[in-house]
């Protein structure tokens, strides 16, 4: 049934139900939607370290509308997973904290509001590619219609950052540490797209169509519209478009080594995808701490249940 069913998604078949799966396409569409929805989920914790130092009430009313709908949009993935059989409340409050898959980017607290910004801009105009390339191209009936309104949001998470960034830009001794947090986060974000295309022997997510592009096709994506942002506000990043070949360029190795206490890219030190990935695996430096901060209050709440009883 496997080549069967990728045969009639070739064809333009909506997979609506269990019953319309074979086993592999049901693995593959729980694991992403695991990947989504911790993405979702743990971007909140460092949002929530600075949205306080924010400079006006309505940009503070502002972030806290962001972290509203990121926790939305992981109700959307863990909901779809529930649907699927996933026991939601055991992967959510009894998982090990190195067991998320969020990206390794959102185990860090942010310093200032200007890193909030920046993480709005770069991080969720990462999800906003990935997930819109979802929307645009996914199999799956029931997420393509919920990421209709995540598309959207997204949009005006990304658009909230450049918004700071460009205000940021506008005097010397803001710019100064918007430059500062460009530095680390920039090659931060090209991460959220995996490895290497060279890398990857085959996708089932491209098979399945649960994506339509490959992971240097959204990192290219991401550069495209990253980079001309960047130049128009006077920030300096490692990358450019090369004429010769179509393409945005980094000026950098890429991956190259990362110093998680300085949070400053090792760029003299090229490094490899496999040691990137134990990296990954290994988790930052708040990945206890936040996922602690998620889990607390239902933990805190069953033993309170367990009192009663």
């Amino acid at each position: 049934m496997t080549n069967a069913l990728k045969e009639k998604i070739a064809k333009g078949f909506v997979v609506e139900s269990i019953e319309d799966m074979n086993e592999e396409y049901l693995e593959v569409l729980k694991q992403t939607l695991i990947i989504v929805g911790d993405t979702e989920l743990l971007s909140v914790p460092p949002l929530l370290t600075v949205y306080q130092q924010a400079p006006t009430l309505n940009n503070k009313i502002t972030a806290l509308a962001i972290v509203q709908d990121e926790l939305g949009h992981a109700h959307i993935a863990y909901r779809l997973l529930k649907d699927l059989g996933v026991d939601t409340k055991e992967l959510l409050y009894n998982r090990p904290p190195h067991k998320f898959k969020n990206p390794y980017a959102f185990d860090f607290k942010l310093d200032n509001w200007i890193e909030l910004g920046v993480f709005n801009a770069f991080f969720d105009r990462a999800g906003y590619t990935l997930l819109g390339d979802a929307f645009e191209h996914t199999s799956y009936g029931p997420w393509k219609r919920a990421l209709v309104k995540v598309d959207k949001e997204e949009l005006f998470h990304l658009r909230n950052g450049e918004t700071i960034m460009r205000a940021a830009a506008s005097h010397p001794e803001t710019k100064e540490i918007l430059q500062k947090a460009v530095d680390w986060m920039f090659l931060m974000a090209l991460e959220f797209f995996g490895v290497a295309d060279e890398m990857k022997r085959r996708s089932a997510q491209l098979e399945y169509k649960l994506k339509g592009r490959t992971n240097d096709q959204l990192r290219q994506k991401w550069l495209s519209t990253a980079v001309p942002f960047c130049e128009s506000i006077g920030v300096k990043v490692p990358a450019h478009y090369d004429e010769e070949s179509g393409k945005y360029v980094l000026d950098v190795p890429f991956p190259c080594k990362f110093d998680p206490q300085r949070k400053k890219w090792l760029t003299d030190q090229p490094d490899t995808w496999d040691n990137v990935i134990k990296r990954f695996k290994a988790r930052g430096p708040q990945n206890e701490a936040f996922v602690h901060r998620i889990q607390k209050g239902a933990l805190e709440l069953d033993q309170l249940r367990q009192e009663v009883v």
